[in-house]
């Protein structure tokens, strides 16, 4: 089998890695596989080369299109072949970066030496100094994990689930403590380590709606983490059933369920909400109809708050004022008070959501029928 035929497949078996959430789309330039177009902080698409190393995996995850029960072909590439194909790709201007994942065959400290040694030969070997996320496996030791972090800009490791219990109806393979949430405090610990990894981040994938966690047990899960580790961010993948898996046959996850989750994440990790201020229903789901950060907003007695008073913490937490436009906010009216909403639009907040928890100059924006 060519090296492009094995492409094909591995590009195809590592759709499910998650390193945005907006996009998994594969190359439309025919026999291309493996492009994929993640979305940047600001916004703009960054075209990845997205792989398996191989599709061949001992883990028995119900959920996975690789799981070790499927019946279906399997393969690798070497850690030559695969660098060279990147290459190939990067050298054309079709890709920017790497993101590197691997099933698990046979051994787990094995398979992340093959990782490692794809990423040392466009490290040493070719010279590449241009981005590369790569996954960590569980179970891997700890030198694997530093020398993996000494190459790669970021890594990630899937906790897949929140509880204990939720990854014991994914797998039976897995320990979730030992495997997983201690791979990823090791990864934290040695990230803090800045000056020997100055360049590595790290992040996190949940799955969701392939056991029966709530959205509520997600988001404690992930509060703890942000709580202890400087974590990046999690990305959310929704459950899509595979033919020949034992979940086959259960419901889709809706990805409104996980745009919410996305919604919520960012009131813990970017604005520091606690998970108190989050509202959930009565089955500890979020509302699929309303954003989070307004029904948050509805539950506090903090409004309305001062526009040329109010303190940051304050600020964030008024629906339609971002991170950037508070910091703008507070900068501005050290200088001059503002005195009308059309100041604050000009800084790009939302002012029809904004509005009716906000004051200028002590003077309402809108009616408080609400409060």
């Amino acid at each position: 089998m060519s090296t492009l035929e094995k492409m094909k497949i591995l590009t195809d078996s590592a759709q499910y890695d998650l390193c945005d959430y907006v996009n998994h789309n594969r190359s439309s330039q025919v026999n291309l596989p493996g492009i994929y177009h993640a979305t940047g902080h600001n916004g703009c698409k960054i075209p990845l080369f997205k792989t398996l190393l191989t599709n061949k995996c001992k883990n028995d995850c119900k959920y996975c299109i690789n799981q070790s029960k499927r019946n279906f072909t399997r393969l690798e590439l070497s850690p030559q072949e695969l660098a060279h194909s990147f290459l190939n790709y990067y050298n054309r201007g079709l890709v920017n970066g790497l993101f590197l994942s691997s099933g698990i065959d046979k051994d787990e400290d094995l398979t992340m030496e093959k990782t490692i040694e794809t990423i040392r030969i466009l490290r040493k070997d070719y010279g590449y100094d241009d981005y590369i996320h790569l996954k960590i496996v569980p179970g891997a030791s700890k030198d694997s994990i530093k020398r993996a972090m000494a190459l790669a800009n970021r890594v990630s490791i899937n906790i897949e689930s929140a509880t204990a219990s939720g990854l014991s109806e994914l797998s039976s393979t897995k320990d979730y403590n030992k495997d997983i949430l201690k791979r990823l405090y090791w990864i934290d610990k040695i990230h803090g380590k800045s000056t020997t990894y100055p360049n590595s981040s790290h992040t996190t994938q949940v799955i969701v709606g392939a056991n029966n966690e709530s959205d509520r047990e997600i988001l404690h899960r992930m509060e703890k983490i942000y709580n202890k580790t400087k974590l990046r961010g999690a990305y959310y993948s929704a459950f899509s059933p595979v033919e020949d898996t034992e979940f086959e046959n259960k419901e889709e996850c809706s990805t409104d369920r996980t745009a919410k989750l996305y919604s919520a994440n960012s009131l813990l990790n970017d604005y520091h909400f606690k998970l108190k201020e989050i509202v959930f229903d009565e089955n500890n789901q979020l509302s699929l109809e309303t954003d989070p950060k307004i029904l948050a907003a509805e539950n506090m007695d903090i409004f309305p708050v001062e526009i040329n008073t109010a303190p940051f913490v304050e600020l964030i937490r008024v629906p339609g004022i971002g991170m950037k436009s508070a910091r703008q906010i507070i900068s501005i009216r050290k200088k001059i008070p503002f005195e009308n909403k059309n100041q604050l639009r000009k800084l790009g907040v939302v002012v029809d959501r904004a509005d009716k928890y906000i004051k200028i100059n002590g003077n309402y924006q809108s009616l408080l029928e609400n409060f």
